[in-house]
This record gives C-alpha cells, sequence and structure tokens, in this order.
C-alpha cells in the first residue's frame, strides 16, 4: 500500500468515529445550553438591561443541529409512507 492510500484511510476512519460519536451525542442528548443566555432563559435589554426571554430559546436548552437534520428527514420519510 502507498502511503496515500494509508492516510486516505486513516483520514476516514478519524471522520467516520467523530460522525458516529456526533450522531450518538444527539441521540443520547439532543439539548444543548443556549449560547446567548447561557442557559438561564433571559437576558437583559440592550438600552435598559431589563430581564426578558431569551429569543433563541425561551427556557435555556437548544436543539442540537444535528438532532434538528436528524427529525427533518425522519419527518420527510413518515410523510412520504402515509
Amino acid at each position: 500500500m502507498t502511503p496515500y492510500l494509508t492516510a486516505a484511510i486513516a483520514v476516514a476512519a478519524i471522520l467516520a468515529l467523530i460522525t458516529l460519536g456526533y450522531s450518538g451525542l444527539c441521540w443520547i442528548k439532543p439539548f444543548k445550553t443556549c449560547t446567548r443566555c447561557a442557559g438561564t432563559g433571559h437576558t437583559t435589554t440592550c438600552i435598559l438591561r431589563r430581564n426578558r426571554a431569551c429569543r433563541r430559546c425561551d427556557h435555556g436548552l437548544r436543539l442540537r443541529t444535528g438532532r434538528r437534520v436528524f427529525n427533518y428527514f425522519h419527518h420527510l420519510r413518515t410523510e412520504a409512507n402515509r
């Protein structure tokens, strides 16, 4: 085997492990803390610094991107079977 083929196989294996690890994380723990409000569920306004609900999450947790993609394709598949 050539060194380039060995390196390509190693890179493919590493990418497969990363993908499987992230998909497992999305399956086990589909929500993550919101980065804007740091998981509190509320932010402050810019002018008067009053508390208000976070526009991104409303409760401190956001759905992971990978889980959102999985839910989209799952919804497409279930609608196609009807």
